[in-house]
């Protein structure tokens, strides 16, 4: 059974299309990525500051080898210098109905 992850932040005034180009640049690697089913970046349209990156991914554990890979290469600490506090990641399973 696929993993689905939900990562939702708020951008940093002014950095909407920062966030916006760096994403562009490194989504690819994301989505050829070990385990990575689909992936979905979305804005709030009541708050553009609003973003959330909708994933699948095979197993949470490949999900969790990604984010510690990212963070080895210090793109966590790039990305969370856009944000306007810490990301929210959530995990859920298919609820099956």
């Amino acid at each position: 059974m696929t993993t689905q992850v939900i990562l939702e932040f708020q951008a940093k005034e002014g950095c909407i299309e920062k966030v916006q180009a760096w994403l562009k640049s490194v989504l690819p690697d994301t989505r050829s990525f070990d385990g990575c089913v689909t992936l979905h970046v979305v804005q709030n349209q009541d708050d553009p500051a609003g973003i959330m990156i909708i994933e699948q991914w095979d197993t949470r554990a490949q999900y969790e080898r990604y984010l510690a890979w990212r963070q080895e290469r210090g793109d966590m600490e790039v990305f969370g210098a856009m944000m306007a506090g810490p990301p929210t990641i959530r995990f859920f399973d298919s609820f099956r109905v």
